[in-house]
């Protein structure tokens, strides 16, 4: 009987060993891979007029649940030639936010025709406020904020894209 005894107490001990020795605070590291830009198609921008080429963009495609969640998220920059074009399989409302993206952009919202309906510029860094496309839109386009301005699109223009 004190044998048993014996044993359950250094099983016990054992235990509340154990219990401290694996609950230090050790310093826990995240590493978060780099995301990377990697082209998947070309894209075209043409002004609504006069058919006339505006700007040709290396684009990234968003075509399935989880790109399209993730978009530009976690990455750090992206080059002025380069965009994110999100294809859905359905033209509605859509509206878009800025979490976990750390740069700012131009969301242009396009419809089942690959014609702009609308856009939100100089979507802020990190902010998750709603940025609606106040149209049905079946493609959004992402890219480097002040883009718009500067390439003077309007609702109206078009684009087209070809996938790599």
């Amino acid at each position: 009987m004190i044998r048993q005894y014996f044993r359950i107490a250094i099983l016990s001990s054992s235990i509340i060993l154990t219990s401290v020795t694996s609950c230090k605070d050790e310093p826990k590291t995240v590493s978060q891979k780099k995301v990377t830009f990697k082209k998947e198609g070309e894209l075209q921008i043409l002004k609504a007029s006069n058919d006339s080429l505006i700007k040709i963009l290396d684009i990234e495609i968003a075509d399935n649940e989880f790109e399209t969640q993730t978009g530009l998220m976690y990455r750090e920059s992206m080059n002025e030639n380069h965009g994110m074009l999100f294809v859905f399989d359905d033209s509605r409302p859509r509206s878009f936010y800025m979490k976990n993206t750390r740069f700012p952009l131009d969301i242009i919202y396009l419809d089942d025709k690959k014609t702009i309906v609308s856009f939100q510029e100089n979507a802020q860094p990190l902010n998750e406020n709603s940025l609606p496309s106040n149209a049905p839109a079946k493609y959004v386009l992402e890219v480097n904020a002040g883009l718009v301005k500067q390439w003077n699109l309007q609702v109206g223009d078009k684009i087209t894209y070809t996938k790599q």
